[in-house]
């Protein structure tokens, strides 16, 4: 199980080539972060805890916005080094998608 994260200029379509909107992308967290979303509760951690590790998931701008600071919260308080890593290379992708009008970030899960 991983969670990939692409940040697109507008919306991914799944019928079309997501090339055409991406930005940039992380994919060598992928477990890690699986491992520490998934450690949250839905129903009281936020944004982040939205986040399906299962399948796929879109922050638009705004809500990148908010779960940036979940992100580092989550880092500071981490003890996995690989989760620690894997927190602060999503926070810097939502702050990135925050400060990019029109933008995505697309959680793909396994």
């Amino acid at each position: 199980m991983g969670i990939e994260l692409e940040l697109h200029s507008g919306r991914p379509s799944y019928k079309r080539s997501s090339r055409e909107t991406r930005l940039r992308g992380s994919y060598e967290h992928g477990e890690a972060l699986a491992r520490a979303l998934s450690a949250l509760d839905r129903n009281r951690s936020g944004r982040l805890g939205l986040v399906d590790p299962y399948g796929d998931t879109l922050f638009n701008e705004q809500e990148a916005q908010v779960a940036r600071q979940e992100a580092v919260d989550l880092a500071l308080l981490s003890t996995d080094e690989q989760q620690r890593a894997a927190l602060l290379d999503l926070a810097e992708l939502l702050a990135a998608c925050a400060a990019t009008p029109g933008s995505y970030l697309w959680f793909m899960g396994d």
